[in-house]
């Protein structure tokens, strides 16, 4: 039952990434912002959630969990109410900004408290994946309840579905969800907490703007400001007592491994995703109806792979099930590669759902791999570490394969490829974007308007082509550092208890029943803490630790 309501804001969270694209026409009548209003008004929400998910997950291991997301969910749903009768631009960006940041609670600690609840390896293992399929399912069910919302009210009511599940979880969350802390949290640094939000957003925003308009100066010199904010934000967590990151985490096999192949997974989809589904629009001309329907085949295969993984990792290794995927979603890709300008529809189709099938089911493991490898003292920030680690792929993905995309369509319409006839207002407008080509095409005689499109769709097929060979060499790459975890792993723990997660990043292994922490041994049961009770969540039922 305490699943069921977790699973309430991680299905919000995924139908509002998708609901507001449908309403920004109507709003746009609406309020009348300008071009770059509305892009704020898309991306606030999704740079805040990326920028606060790591303080969010340190501040409910401090504060509890169940008490941040209680919070949290109040502050969605006043929010959503906030969002819903805006009366202005300022306004509803404002509204945006904080549906972001109480976003942000609602993933850490979802997240955070499943592994608490689910002690068993194999039934948390489970619970996450149904915790990630609903990021899907409300994905997919985005469209259609923005829909029949739309066609019988205002924008705003789209940003009304978060008020009752925000209701329901103050009602039935103190019931149903134990509530789970760190018992010495130390004090929360405000210091560490601006610098990693001014890490987060303007990597994000910067590449999100070379997604949009090329590799430019401002999205370099954002991207670079992050960077340097990221050096002082690590700094300072390697010289302070109470580090709101634990670095220590980035020692562990499994916690590296996973973290880099959730990233990078999302990175491949989410990139691809982007490709493929201009692709339908642009280059076979689908209706967006259309080329959604064909999309979700590859949804619903991310959901059965999801729910599969858990299954296959009871038997074997999950860094084998992890490398599995990876490797299964290669030929995916090799598919795409394949399609053609004229034709393809079929072939792509289903590349894209392999390749979900794949990397869906290796990320229901990631999350899992990377929250038993902290200790559950410290669930929420690995949590909060692994989302923020989601959200950068998203965002890299989208910016990295549409900028290969755009690097292969500029060169292969170039020079002479351009039919004659085409004069040179028309010639620049389409040697930036295929939508640009199209737009030239209509002001084009037929036969040369024809001609150019079909240069045009040509050049953005061998782009996305390009694109999915660059995902294939990193699937290959998460494919080979799943088996090595699986290999380390296995020979740490053949005929002894030791594993990673036991293992102190000087070498020092723990003993059984006490922890090597600052030079102070630590028993392994605290009396009193509601986090480190016999058996406590990161260790299996044998008494042996997460295998990570």
């Amino acid at each position: 039952m305490g699943l069921a309501v977790l699973a309430l804001p991680t299905i919000l969270i995924g139908l509002d990434m998708t609901v507001l694209h449908l309403a920004a026409p109507e709003l746009g009548e609406s309020l009348g912002p300008s071009g770059a209003q509305l892009l704020w008004i898309v991306d606030i929400y999704g740079f805040l959630v990326a920028s606060f998910l790591a303080t969010m997950g340190t501040l409910g291991d401090r504060i509890g969990r169940r008490k941040l997301l209680l919070i949290g969910a109040a502050a969605f749903a006043a929010a959503s109410l906030l969002a819903a009768y805006a009366t202005g631009v300022a306004m509803l960006i404002a509204a945006r900004a904080l549906l972001g940041i109480a976003g942000a609670t609602l993933m850490p600690s979802t997240l955070s408290l499943i592994s608490n609840m689910f002690r068993d390896p194999g039934q948390r293992r489970f619970a996450i994946a149904v915790w990630m399929t609903n990021f899907s399912v409300g994905g997919m069910i985005g469209p259609l309840v923005g829909g029949v919302l739309l066609e019988h009210f205002w924008w705003g009511s789209v940003f009304l579905v978060g008020v009752p599940v925000g209701v329901v979880l103050l009602l039935v969350g103190p019931v149903l969800l134990p509530e789970y802390r760190d018992p010495r949290p130390g004090r929360l640094d405000p210091l560490s907490v601006v610098l990693s939000i001014v890490t987060v957003m303007p990597v994000v925003y910067g590449f999100k703007q070379v997604a949009q308009d090329g590799v430019r100066t401002t999205s370099l010199l954002a991207v670079a400001l992050g960077l340097g904010f990221a050096v002082a934000f690590v700094r300072r967590q390697l010289r302070i007592t109470s580090p709101m990151l634990d670095l220590r985490l980035f020692s562990r096999p499994g916690f590296s491994v996973a973290l880099g192949g959730q990233t990078m997974g999302l990175f491949v989809v989410t990139g691809t995703q982007f490709l493929v589904l201009q692709y339908f629009q642009l280059v076979l001309g689908l209706t967006p109806l259309t080329a959604g329907l064909w999309a979700l085949p590859a949804m619903v295969a991310g959901v059965v792979g999801t729910l599969l993984a858990p299954a296959a990792a009871a038997r074997l290794h999950p860094g084998r099930v992890m490398a599995g995927g990876f490797a299964l979603a290669v030929p995916g890709l090799v598919l795409i590669s394949l399609a053609g300008a004229t034709s393809g529809l079929a072939l792509t189709a289903t590349g894209f759902a392999v390749l979900s099938f794949g990397v869906q089911a290796a990320l229901a493991l990631t999350n899992d791999v990377i929250i038993s490898s902290a200790p559950p003292e410290r669930a929420g920030n690995a949590a909060g570490v692994g989302e923020t680690g989601a959200e950068l792929g998203n965002a890299l993905g989208v910016a990295a394969f549409g900028s290969v995309a755009t690097a292969f369509y500029g060169a292969r319409m170039a020079g002479d490829a351009l039919p004659e006839g085409v004069r040179p207002e028309l010639a620049d407008l389409a040697r930036s974007t295929l939508t640009g080509a199209i737009g030239a095409a209509d002001r084009l005689p037929g036969a040369v308007g024809d001609e150019l499109l079909a240069t045009a769709r040509s050049a953005f097929t061998t782009g996305m082509h390009a694109a999915a060979l660059c995902g294939v060499g990193i699937l290959v790459l998460l494919t080979v550092a799943s088996l090595n975890l699986a290999r380390r792993s296995t020979a740490d723990t053949a005929g002894t208890t030791k594993d990673f997660a036991a293992t102190e990043p000087d070498g020092t292994a723990e003993r059984d029943g006490t922890a090597e922490r600052d030079g102070t041994a630590e028993r392994d049961e605290v009396k009193g803490d509601p986090t480190r009770e016999s058996g406590s969540a990161g260790r299996a039922p044998s008494g042996r630790r997460s295998p990570y």
